[in-house]
């Protein structure tokens, strides 16, 4: 038995060896490939970058905490204690000594209107603005910087911070006699518009409310400037379109801000509210989007989402190109609006608002055209995400998913639900029975809380506003974001606010069995929000294998940060390389 097996392995490696004469000749190129393919499977284990010396929270339940990772084309290659991690180094190995610090992976933000963000960088500021005669001397201000003619444009105020009452074109047509002014709401779902953008608009006492929108009359009935939701559509096309170049440097704006909050990838809902044109979000993605990936200026990941009515487009682009476009964009999916928001009146309510007893909310779509919408999307394979904040329209669309059919194969489709701020009991429950997402943004809530108690009634609001654990404590998902530029972009304040959810002049929290614990926030800001998106093979957690994004935080205590959460970003790597740092001399390292 043993002679047999001598003579086959002899046998074996003569034929391997003569097999092997062709290589040989060939210009060495058998023994090359040999010893590239050794050198590689080396070099592959060879670190880039070692991060030490720090508490890195990973999000991935596997190993929750490290002090160190190994970095490798811009990916991670392994994370762990340093002795384990310090086998990947050679000489050429940069490191990067925490010298303590807490580290966390690179915040998503669930859900912005990006480019829209950049724009209003640049335009009127209204954001905090919390008296009458301060709205309007902004606006003063602003004007006297504009060429008679042109359109003044700007966003941000909320009425409910200077008392509550509404803006009108009275207020500054004085001062803007010669320029047509358009000034969205903070929410996006209103806008004041002066007597002058009225006029070009064609918008009088004649006109009727468009479906899914109202134009606000005096007692005389005659318009006073605002305009909600779809009655948006009236003033939106005559306000001038943002040039290419202005949108390709609000992108660069918008990333820069991001990157300075920690955000390295963001979900972007695009320039689509009600009233609005689908195409923009469209142009935004050839326009701006590819130029910056072709041009080397994409700085953040994005996941892009379209207007819903355009789903055949997307999936005729997803067929051409898949989902994964560059390690920059990524095709999310779809959506829609069904109903408006809490500050305009417009969200829809089983029962009517407490401060206006005859109207429960605007349902901004007609149910059965969504459905249809809805059912080809969810045909194709598209993730659908629909607006939804009042309980009547969270209610509408859970009752919407269920009724879609089933296939015999189970797939994973995670829809998503953007808000969720009001339910009704028992809702909470059918998110995590139904496995949809509940893609939330907690700042939302330090401007609500007083609006939703006098608009919803004390008991009401507090029923079933921003149920944040409650929803936790039923197996639901939780995706954070910011909703930017209703809300700024800045995940360790949302971090904050879901943990504390203490108001402006409020010395106590607003329903505190919903406040959340550290680590439960940031998984609604990482692995969660990933998951959220189909990114969580990619981004999300500091795992081996996935990108290098990750946030060097100001603390070195765990304790402080999930106590206080007093804590700032020190520095924001994407893909191992730094794209923030606090530090101005560090940027460019």
């Amino acid at each position: 038995m043993n002679a047999l097996w001598v003579i086959v392995s002899a046998s074996f490696v003569l034929l391997l060896s003569v097999a092997s004469i062709p290589l040989l000749n060939n210009n060495g190129n058998y023994l090359t490939y040999l010893l590239n393919w050794r050198s590689s499977s080396f070099l592959s284990e060879v670190a880039d970058l070692l991060v030490t010396n720090g508490t890195i929270y990973t999000s991935d339940e596997a190993l929750p905490f490290a002090d160190s990772m190994a970095i490798r084309n811009g990916r991670i290659l392994r994370v762990g204690n340093y002795s384990s991690i310090k086998e990947l180094a050679r000489t050429w190995t940069k490191e990067l000594n925490l010298d303590g610090k807490i580290v966390v992976p690179g915040f998503i933000d669930s859900h912005v209107h990006f480019i829209s963000g950049g724009l209003e960088m640049a335009r009127v500021e209204l954001r905090g603005v919390n008296t009458k005669d301060l709205f309007v001397d902004k606006i003063r201000k602003a004007v006297a910087n504009v060429k008679q003619g042109s359109w003044l444009l700007g966003g941000g105020w909320n009425n409910d911070i200077w008392g509550g009452d509404l803006p009108m074109a009275s207020w500054i047509d004085s001062i803007t006699p010669h320029n047509p002014v358009w000034l969205t709401r903070m929410d996006g779902h209103m806008g004041l518009a002066n007597t002058l953008a009225l006029t070009l608009a064609g918008i009088s006492h004649n006109n009727e409310n468009p479906n899914g929108g109202a134009i606000v009359r005096n007692n005389d009935g005659e318009p006073t400037g605002l305009l909600i939701d779809s009655a948006m559509k009236l003033v939106l096309p005559h306000v001038p379109e943002a040039s290419v170049d202005e949108r390709r440097e609000a992108l660069l704006r918008a990333s820069n801000h991001a990157l300075k909050r920690g955000v390295t990838t963001v979900v972007d809902f695009g320039r689509y509210f009600p009233g609005a044109s689908t195409e923009y979000s469209w142009e935004d993605f050839s326009d701006v989007y590819k130029w910056a990936d072709l041009s080397g200026n994409m700085m953040t990941r994005v996941c892009l989402f379209f207007p819903m009515e355009t789903w055949s487009r997307l999936v005729d682009l997803m067929s051409k190109s898949g989902r994964v476009l560059s390690q920059w964009i990524y095709l999310g999916g779809v959506k829609a609006f069904a109903d408006g928001s809490l500050g305009s009146n417009s969200a829809l309510f089983h029962e009517p608002y407490a401060d206006d007893p005859n109207n429960y909310g605007l349902q901004v779509v007609d149910l059965d055209g969504l459905y249809n919408m809805t059912l080809s999307s969810d045909k194709f394979g598209l993730q659908v995400s629909i607006h939804a904040i009042g309980d009547r329209t969270n209610d509408l669309i859970l009752d919407m998913y269920a009724s879609l059919p089933s296939e015999k194969q189970i797939r994973d489709r995670r829809y998503r639900i953007e808000h969720a701020q009001h339910l009704a009991p028992g809702t909470v429950a059918r998110f995590g029975e139904q496995s949809v997402i509940a893609s939330v943004q907690p700042d939302h809530l330090l401007d609500d809380a007083d609006s939703a108690t006098k608009k919803l009634g004390s008991e009401r609001a507090e029923r079933g506003s921003y149920l944040f654990k409650s929803l936790l404590t039923n197996n639901a998902q939780l995706a954070f974001g910011s909703d930017w530029p209703v809300a700024d972009i800045n995940p360790l304040k949302s971090i904050r606010t879901s943990m504390k959810r203490i108001p402006p002049r409020w010395e106590k929290a607003w329903i505190p069995s919903e406040c959340l614990c550290l680590e439960d926030a940031l998984k609604a800001y990482t692995i969660s929000a990933a998951h959220a998106c189909f990114l969580d093979k990619y981004v999300g957690s500091l795992s081996p294998g996935k990108y290098a994004d990750f946030v060097v935080l100001s603390t070195n205590s765990w304790e402080d940060f999930a106590t206080e959460v007093n804590v700032d970003v020190e520095a924001t790597y994407v893909g191992g390389s730094k794209a923030y740092s606090i530090k101005p001399e560090d940027k460019n390292e």
